[in-house]
């Protein structure tokens, strides 16, 4: 389960960011072609911040939805995985969104 690891970093990383503050929430941003299970990242994130300044916290998860661009007619679209074409019948795409896992926002109590 690589998100336990995942959620360890995330809150470590946050725990250094705001110096012994009581945290109240965090959001994420996950893509939807990220490759985390959400509900196994919330689980996390209930473990991970027992005994830390996360404890009690709430967990916002945003979804971005994928979208890509073909490289041969620029049009830019939703995609549900790295091998769909593009309507012109090309697979050389650029994924422009859908594959980030990133902390958007933390708010301290």
């Amino acid at each position: 389960m690589h998100e336990l690891s995942l959620m360890e970093n995330m809150v470590e990383a946050v725990e250094q960011r705001i110096f012994g503050q009581r945290v109240a929430l965090v959001r994420l941003e996950i893509g939807t072609l990220a490759g985390v299970a959400t509900d196994a990242l919330r689980f996390a994130f209930e473990v991970c911040t027992q005994k830390t300044v996360l404890e009690g916290a709430t967990l916002d998860i945003v979804e971005i939805h994928a979208r890509a661009r073909c490289r041969a007619c620029d049009l830019e679209e939703p995609v549900a995985g790295f091998a769909a074409p593009c309507v012109c019948g090309c697979f050389d795409r650029e994924l422009v969104c859908g594959d980030e896992i990133r902390i958007k926002e933390i708010e301290v109590a």
